[in-house]
């Protein structure tokens, strides 16, 4: 696996996080989980009851690399594009969407043919039922849980929030376009403290509302403060750390939440650690890496799997606790090998793009007389 990193620190909790989302699901869904419950019932509970945490260390994780990507630091000059911020605005959010879409799309379509072949096998009450149209429509626009529709893969809601926390980060950089010097970076950091601030205070409060971004933005924007930290110089960074401690700090005063406590632990753990020269063993490092990069194509199609696989081993063996247990391990390494085959199959596909593109380029202007 020779893949490596400059931030081998998110890779591994990249790594990390994408598994225990995956198990957590494996827990939770299907017939296995429930079968095989009698082997090991208290590492089923604790995957349930805590595996869902592992989001938060996304969120953050999430808000760091889209920080880093858009707004390195507060004082950082606005991305050029077109010229045309709202252009700009609009082009950025839809090359969002469709690094996100691409695998999601295929996603779906795996997921709903694997729920049509688990009804064929076994009856289930996790199976979905088969979609109305505007369900699927619902779906394929991530807009499923704003429409109060069902999804139809575990975990999708989580693709919807990271498109709409993007947008807001680039809606930040639109509405610094304007200024300058030290306006931008108290503009910057205003805006950016005034969403962590009533996303923890306020609205992160009300579940009604995990629809949307706001209600996420809390750990996603600690990610950004940890961003800044790391861009900092060591007196400075020891402000922003101040920060991370006091936004988490008033935030469990506020209402204790084990949630935000690890977004601000997390947060913490990347402003302290990135900026150091951390070397993982190599072996470890190339495992996390490769984990890492699968780890969006895993997240999208390990439902399918244990779909499929909980439906066949709950036709062979419905009452073999050995036999689900064996399944969910197949389901996780089928998970595994799903999700690099996808990821293997998208990074194919753009490389044919560029290639194309440039191509196209060439032909160009060989065709300009010189």
């Amino acid at each position: 696996m020779p893949f490596s990193s400059a931030l081998p620190v998110v890779d591994l909790g990249k790594a990390l996080a994408s598994q225990l989302i995956v198990w957590h699901h494996l827990a939770l869904y299907g017939p296995m989980c429930e079968v095989a419950d009698a082997l090991a019932p208290e590492l089923r509970a604790w995957l349930i009851d805590n595996g869902r945490l592992a989001v938060q260390a996304f969120l953050v994780m999430a808000g760091f690399l889209a920080a880093r990507s858009v707004v390195p630091h507060p004082g950082a000059a606005p991305r050029t594009g077109t010229g045309h911020a709202v252009v700009d605005l609009v082009a950025s959010i839809g090359r969002r969407f469709w690094r996100l879409a691409a695998p999601y799309w295929i996603a779906l379509l795996a997921a709903l043919l694997a729920a049509w072949c688990a009804r064929a096998l076994i009856d289930h009450p996790t199976i979905p039922a088969e979609p109305t149209w505007l369900q699927g429509i619902a779906n394929a626009l991530m807009m499923q849980d704003i429409a109060g529709m069902a999804a139809l893969s575990a975990g999708v809601w989580y693709v919807a929030i990271d498109l709409q926390l993007f947008a807001m980060v680039a809606l930040l950089g639109l509405l610094r376009q304007g200024c300058e010097g030290a306006a931008r970076t108290v503009l910057t950091v205003s805006l950016v403290l005034g969403a962590v601030l009533s996303s923890l205070l306020v609205f992160n409060l009300d579940t009604s509302l995990d629809a949307w971004a706001i209600y996420f933005a809390g750990s996603y924007g600690m990610g950004m403060l940890a961003q800044w930290a790391v861009a900092s110089r060591p007196a400075a960074r020891v402000s922003w750390l101040l920060v991370l401690l006091a936004l988490t700090g008033v935030a469990m005063l506020t209402e204790w939440r084990e949630r935000i406590l690890l977004a601000g632990l997390c947060a913490l753990v990347l402003a302290l650690l990135v900026p150091l020269p951390l070397a993982l063993p190599r072996r470890l490092a190339a495992l996390a890496a490769w984990l890492a990069r699968i780890s969006y194509a895993v997240f999208l199609l390990h439902y399918p799997v244990l779909l499929l696989t909980g439906a066949v081993i709950g036709a062979w063996w419905p009452d073999s606790p050995v036999a689900h247990a064996a399944g969910l391990g197949l389901a996780w390494s089928l998970s595994l090998l799903a999700g690099w085959g996808l990821q293997a199959g998208l990074e194919a596909w753009a490389r044919w793009r560029r290639q194309a593109s440039r191509s196209g380029v060439d032909d160009q202007r060989a065709a300009v007389p010189g």
